[in-house]
C-alpha cells in the first residue's frame, strides 16, 4: 500500500498556498469541496465526505468490458456470475466485445463508445485496464471494478504502472475498486434474512469467506466490498459509506495496508460518531519500523504499535483471527446496548460454570455476586448445597422441568446482570434441548443479552441448528474465547461511544504564538544540541531547569554560583544522541573545584570522541519525581505521532510506553497514562507521595501542539527524563533531543 500523504512543505506555507490560490488541501475529499477551515494547523484535512456507492452496490445499468462466453475461457465464469447479479438486483447488462454480437444470448457491443446508455457500472475483465479508463471517462460512466493483477503487489514496476492507473482515475471523474480484486461484491446476498446486517470490507477476498459464511447461521450480510490494491476506492470510503446505512449494524474488516492514515481515522471518526462498531483483523503484527531512530521513542514506536493505537483511539476492535471477525462482528451487529455490565455464568457442571468465570475475569469482564436475596430466590429451585452466588451452578436437573425457566427468569431480573451466559460443553438431550428451549424463550422476552457456548464439536444437533440458530435473540459461540472476546468487544464499544468526542472537532486550525519561536530553532536535515532542544520546549511553553551554556571552565562556575549547588554539567552538541553512555554527563557537584574539573573532563572525553560542541550546560539539579519520557515520531501513514512511558535510561528496557495519534484532547492524555503498566508509580508508592499528574498531561498535550505545528520539519522529538514532581509541584524537562526533517 502506499505510504504518507503529508508532503514537505512547512505548515504556514502550505496553508497560505491553500488561502491565496484556492487549492484542494491534502488528500482527495470526496463529497464536497474542502476550503481552509477543513484542516487542522498540520494542513491535514478534518472532513472527509462520503462516497456515494449507491449505485456501485445497486447499479441500474452494468458493462462488462471483455466478455465473454467460450467455454474454457477465464472472463466466461465471471460473465456468467455478472449476468446472474445483474438478473438479481435488476440492472441492464451490456456486454462489450470488439468481435462479439452476443454474449450469453444478450447483445454485445464492440466498444465502450457504442453502449446504448451511460452506464453505472462498468467490470473492466481486460488484462490492462488503464486504457479502458480513459474511454470509461469520456462516457461518464461513474463506477469501475479493475480485475488486472500485475500491479502494486508484484514490486516497483507494478507500483508504477499502479501509479499511473490512480492518476487516469484521478483526472477521469470514475471513482475505481481495484485493482486485483474480484467478484466478492457481487456475491448472492440471501434476501429472506433480517435484523442489522453486517457490512464486509477485506483486501483479500478468501479472508472474507468466514464472514461470508455467517448467513448460512441466519446472520444478514449486506455488502462485501473487496478492495484490492486501493489505488482509488479504499477501506476508509467503505467505512464512511457503510456507517451511514440504517441496515448495517457492524462493519467487518480484513485489512493487509491502509492507504492513507488521516483518512482511515476519519472514516473510523464517523463510525464512531455514529455509534456503528467497527470490527478489523489487521495483518502485520509483527513488522518492524523500517528506519533508524535517533530518539528513544522513535526506536519503541514501530508500525504496527502505531495502528495498534489509532484503532483503539478511534474505536476500532481489533481481533486476530477469523473465527474472532465472525464472532465479534455478529454480536455487536445484532445485541442491543447493555443496560448492566455485570456477567452472571449460568451453567448445569461446577467444573464448567468455574473454568468459564476464571477466563472471563481474566479478560476483565464484571461477574458480580449476585446478592443474598437473589440467592436465597434461586435456592427456591436449585439444591442447597451447590453455589449460586456466580457462577450459577443448578446441578443439571431443574433445567428439564418448570424450574428450568425460573432460575434463568429470575437471573435475568437482577439490575446489575446485564449478558447471562450459559457454557453448554456437550449436548445431553432431552435436558439440554429443554435448556435451549427456555433460553431461547427467556431472550425473546428480554432486553438483556443472552450468549449460549455450543461446545460440541458436531453442530447438526436440533437442539442448536434449530433451537439456537433459529433465533435472532440468543447470541451463539462455538467457543469459550469467542464468547468472552466478542463480550469484552461488546462492553468496550458501548463504553466507548457513550463518551466519544470527536477530537476532529476541536482540532486547533492556526498556529499558535509558539510556531514562529519555535520555526526558527529549526535545522534542516541536523540534529539540535540539547541546549537548542530546550528552547524549543520552551517556546511551547514546557518548564526545563535553571541553566547556563558556557565555554570556559571559569564561565562554567560563574553559573554554577547563579544556577544554584548542587549542579549538573552536561556536553551540549547536535552530534550527540545519547550523553549518559558517553560519559559526557555528571552530576551532584557541589563545589567550584568540581566543576571546574568536570568541564576539564566534559571536553577532554568529547576531542577523545570527536564530538563537535556548542558548550557545556551547567544545570539546575531536580530530583524527587518520577521520570517519564514524552516524545514525538514520524509515521510514513499517520504523520506525527505522540509517545509517553516511563523514562529515565532503562526506557528502552522497559519499553513501557502509550502511543496516540494527533489530534487529541486531554481526556485521551489521561487515558494514555492508564495504558501503562508502571501507573501506580504516577499514584505514589512505598511512601512516595502522588505525582503531578495535571502537569504531565499538560506537557502531553504541549508536545502534541508542537507536533501539529512542526511535523513537517520535525522528524523526532525525546524529553527523557520529563521529572515529573509531587502533587502540584509541576514537570520539568531535564534532557531534550530534537531532530530536524
Amino acid at each position: 500500500m502506499l505510504g504518507s500523504t503529508h508532503g514537505t512543505l512547512t505548515t504556514d506555507s502550505r496553508r497560505a498556498r491553500v488561502i491565496a490560490c484556492g487549492e484542494q488541501p491534502g488528500p482527495a475529499v470526496h463529497g464536497r469541496p474542502a476550503d481552509v477551515d477543513d484542516l487542522d494547523v498540520s494542513g491535514r484535512p478534518l472532513y472527509a465526505g462520503v462516497p456515494d456507492l449507491d449505485r456501485f452496490f445497486r447499479p441500474e445499468s452494468v458493462a462488462v468490458i471483455g466478455a465473454s462466453d467460450a467455454e474454457g475461457r477465464p472472463n466466461t465464469g465471471i460473465t456468467r456470475q455478472l449476468v446472474a447479479w445483474a438478473g438479481r438486483v435488476g440492472a441492464r447488462l451490456h456486454p462489450v466485445h470488439p468481435t462479439r454480437t452476443t454474449v450469453f444470448g444478450v447483445p454485445c457491443f464492440p466498444s465502450v463508445a457504442d453502449l446504448p446508455e451511460q452506464v453505472d457500472l462498468a467490470v473492466v475483465l481486460v488484462a490492462d485496464p488503464l486504457p479502458v479508463v480513459e474511454q470509461l471517462a469520456e462516457a461518464k460512466v461513474k463506477f469501475a471494478v479493475a480485475f488486472a493483477s500485475g500491479f502494486a503487489e508484484t514490486g516497483e514496476e507494478g507500483a508504477l504502472a499502479q501509479a499511473r492507473l490512480a492518476t487516469a482515475v484521478g483526472r477521469s471523474g470514475l471513482r475505481l475498486l481495484g485493482p486485483n480484486t474480484n467478484l466478492n461484491a457481487f456475491e448472492h446476498f440471501r434476501e429472506d434474512l433480517d435484523g442489522p446486517a453486517i457490512a464486509l470490507i477485506t483486501q483479500s477476498g478468501h479472508q472474507g469467506r468466514p464472514v461470508f459464511a455467517l448467513q448460512e447461521l441466519g446472520i444478514r450480510l449486506s455488502h462485501w466490498a473487496p478492495t484490492g490494491n486501493e489505488a482509488d476506492l479504499e477501506t476508509a470510503d467503505f467505512i464512511s459509506y457503510f456507517a451511514e446505512r440504517p441496515e448495517v449494524g457492524a462493519i467487518a474488516c480484513y485489512v493487509e495496508g491502509l492507504k492513507d492514515g488521516r483518512s482511515f481515522l476519519l472514516a473510523a471518526d464517523r463510525a464512531a460518531r455514529r455509534q456503528v462498531p467497527v470490527v478489523a483483523v489487521k495483518v502485520g503484527r509483527t513488522e518492524t519500523g523500517a528506519r533508524t531512530a535517533a530518539s528513544h521513542t522513535g526506536k519503541l514506536t514501530g508500525a504496527d504499535t502505531v495502528v495498534d493505537a489509532a484503532m483503539r483511539q478511534y474505536g476500532v476492535i481489533r481481533v486476530d483471527g477469523l473465527d474472532e471477525l465472525q464472532d465479534t462482528s455478529a454480536l455487536l451487529a445484532r445485541a442491543k446496548p447493555p443496560v448492566a455490565e455485570g456477567v452472571v455464568v449460568y451453567s448445569i457442571s461446577g467444573g464448567t460454570g468455574a473454568h468459564f468465570a476464571d477466563l472471563a475475569s481474566e479478560a476483565g469482564l464484571r461477574l458480580p455476586q449476585l446478592s443474598t436475596a437473589k440467592q436465597a430466590e434461586l435456592h427456591e429451585w436449585i439444591p442447597p448445597y451447590l453455589s449460586v452466588a456466580n457462577p450459577v451452578d443448578n446441578g443439571g436437573h431443574p433445567v428439564g422441568d418448570w424450574r428450568g425457566r425460573k432460575i434463568i427468569d429470575a437471573i435475568l431480573d437482577d439490575p446489575e446482570v446485564g449478558v447471562l451466559v450459559c457454557p453448554i460443553t456437550g449436548p445431553f438431550p432431552p435436558l439440554s434441548d429443554k435448556l435451549v428451549e427456555d433460553l431461547v424463550a427467556a431472550a425473546e422476552e428480554t432486553d438483556k443479552l443472552v450468549c449460549v457456548v455450543w461446545g460440541s464439536p458436531v453442530g447438526t444437533e436440533p437442539a442448536y441448528r434449530e433451537g439456537l440458530l433459529g433465533s435472532s435473540r440468543v447470541a451463539t459461540f462455538r467457543t469459550v474465547g469467542n464468547c468472552i472476546t466478542a463480550l469484552r468487544a461488546y462492553f468496550s464499544h458501548h463504553r466507548f461511544v457513550h463518551a466519544y468526542r470527536s477530537p476532529f472537532d476541536e482540532a486547533p486550525r492556526a498556529l499558535s504564538p509558539s510556531f514562529r519561536k519555535a520555526q526558527a530553532l529549526m535545522r534542516p536535515g541536523q540534529q539540535l544540541s540539547e541546549h537548542a532542544a530546550k528552547q524549543l520546549l520552551r517556546a511551547y511553553g514546557i518548564r526545563v531547569p535553571r541553566e547556563q551554556l558556557v565555554t570556559s571552565a571559569a564561565a562554567a562556575v560563574r553559573a554554577a554560583g547563579l544556577v544554584g549547588y548542587p549542579v549538573v554539567m552536561k556536553a551540549s552538541g547536535g552530534q550527540i544522541a545519547h550523553k549518559t553512555e558517553l560519559g559526557l554527563v555528571k552530576v551532584e557537584l557541589t563545589s567550584a573545584s568540581q566543576v571546574r574539573d568536570a568541564y576539564r573532563e566534559l571536553t577532554d572525553i568529547a576531542r577523545y570522541e570527536d564530538v563537535t560542541l556548542d558548550g557545556v550546560l551547567v544545570c539546575q539539579m531536580v530530583e524527587r519525581g518520577v521520570e517519564m519520557v514524552v516524545g514525538v515520531t514520524q509515521d510514513e501513514l499517520f504523520g506525527p505521532t505522540v509517545t509517553v512511558g516511563l523514562g529515565g535510561v532503562l526506557v528502552e528496557v522497559l519499553r513501557d510506553v502509550a502511543v496516540r495519534v494527533p489530534p487529541f484532547g486531554e481526556e485521551a492524555a489521561r487515558d494514555m497514562l492508564g495504558e501503562l503498566r508502571g501507573r501506580p508509580l504516577l499514584d505514589g508508592v512505598r511512601g512516595r507521595p502522588p505525582a503531578d499528574l495535571d502537569a504531565l498531561v499538560e506537557v502531553i498535550l504541549r508536545v502534541q501542539r508542537m507536533a501539529l505545528e512542526l511535523g513537517d520539519v520535525l522528524s523526532e522529538l525525546d524529553i527523557n527524563p520529563l521529572m515529573v514532581l509531587p502533587r502540584g509541584q509541576g514537570a520539568v524537562a531535564l534532557d531534550a533531543l530534537a531532530v530536524c526533517r
